[in-house]
């Protein structure tokens, strides 16, 4: 079961506005409300539950769509009077169809690495003729496997005596691979974030 902030602030009506955030991204997905019976079915399910203003009750985001959103921990801003849910979308967050309710447009920072993932997913299922990613992956996983090798080699040269513009773009090159690489094997990105994060909050 999920822990809840303490002291949430609610308004006159009873809602707390709710920010639903990317984990493996960073993005902002969408905004909606929630009261408190919301929050706590929330914790309950670990999918995200909303109060719908419009129709004045409660619902489960993606409950007809499939698109829930699964919650990894839920914050309370400094003055409590709003709510962070990290979140695991299983499809587009938007009723649009988009991923995001504020569009591709707003993608930055580690979400450019989500979004590269998502293309690279997207070239392991439909494998269209012209891309160097399904050319990759029809090699086979030694291909992959060669070319992180390879380009951590040019990592390791441009850091000792090339130019900043040329790392970043070695380094870019290695990330690629090894994005490949875990697609070939299945393993979510996000899993390599749950690492990192966990070591951070170590001894």
């Amino acid at each position: 079961m999920l822990t809840l902030p303490d002291g949430i602030v609610y308004d006159a009506s009873g809602l707390v506005p709710v920010v639903a955030q990317d984990f493996a991204s960073g993005d902002v997905l969408m905004v909606a409300y929630a009261n408190r019976e919301a929050l706590a079915r929330t914790a309950e399910t670990g999918h995200a539950h909303f109060w719908s203003r419009s129709r004045g009750a409660l619902w489960k985001k993606g409950e007809t769509s499939g698109s829930v959103l699964r919650v990894r921990e839920v914050r309370a801003d400094c003055d409590k009077d709003t709510v962070l849910m990290v979140v695991d979308p299983a499809g587009p967050a938007c009723h649009t169809g988009e991923r995001t309710c504020f569009g591709e447009a707003t993608v930055t920072g580690a979400g450019v690495l989500e979004e590269l993932r998502r293309v690279i997913a997207s070239r392991a299922r439909e494998r269209p003729a012209g891309s160097y990613t399904t050319k990759l992956l029809d090699e086979g996983p030694d291909r992959v496997l060669k070319k992180i090798g390879e380009e951590a080699t040019e990592v390791v040269l441009a850091a000792k005596g090339e130019s900043d513009e040329r790392l970043a773009e070695e380094a870019a090159d290695l990330v690629f691979h090894l994005l490949v690489a875990l697609e070939t094997r299945g393993v979510a990105a996000s899993r390599v974030l749950d690492v990192l994060k966990r070591r951070r909050s170590g001894p």
